[in-house]
């Protein structure tokens, strides 16, 4: 009987003992998450709702886990930054554009707008207004692509 209650309580206190070496090396690997600085090359707009609030979802998910994000918005995705877009646009599964936007801006990721696509689709200066949002040049986008640890295109 001696022999079972021995046996009994060094079992658990090896339990105990391995259950906190497992936590210590669960918080230590969280720790150690690497942070990375990500660029979400968008192309997608209105006109494919579910697609554009991915986008966006996606590049607050990673705020939110503290990596560092840049949106660069090209093609019809330069449309994504006027108000009544943003009040409106709600992706099937993938929530409210302006929702993700506001995180965004809040969580300091940087936005940037392809000037060239903005002119032929007229989004000005008033529709960044207020908003952490400029326009850039191609050569802004390829200087983010190599700055960056990964990339996505939506």
């Amino acid at each position: 009987m001696q022999i079972n209650k021995l046996f009994g309580r060094m079992l658990l206190f090896g339990m105990l003992l391995a259950f906190f070496q497992i936590s210590s090396l669960a918080q230590e690997a969280a720790k150690n998450k690497t942070k990375m600085k990500l660029l979400i090359h968008v192309t997608t707009g209105p006109e494919n709702p579910t697609k554009a609030a991915l986008a966006f979802l996606v590049a607050k998910t990673a705020v939110e886990e503290g990596h560092t994000v840049s949106i660069f918005l090209a093609g019809d995705a330069v449309q994504l930054i006027r108000d009544a877009v943003l009040d409106n646009l709600s992706g099937l599964g993938t929530g409210k554009l302006r929702e993700h936007f506001d995180a965004l801006v809040k969580g300091g990721a940087k936005l940037y707008l392809s000037g060239n696509s903005s002119k032929a689709r007229g989004v000005t200066d008033a529709d960044l207004q207020n908003k952490s949002a400029t326009f850039a040049l191609p050569n802004v986008l390829l200087d983010l692509l190599a700055n960056s640890d990964k990339n996505l295109t939506y």
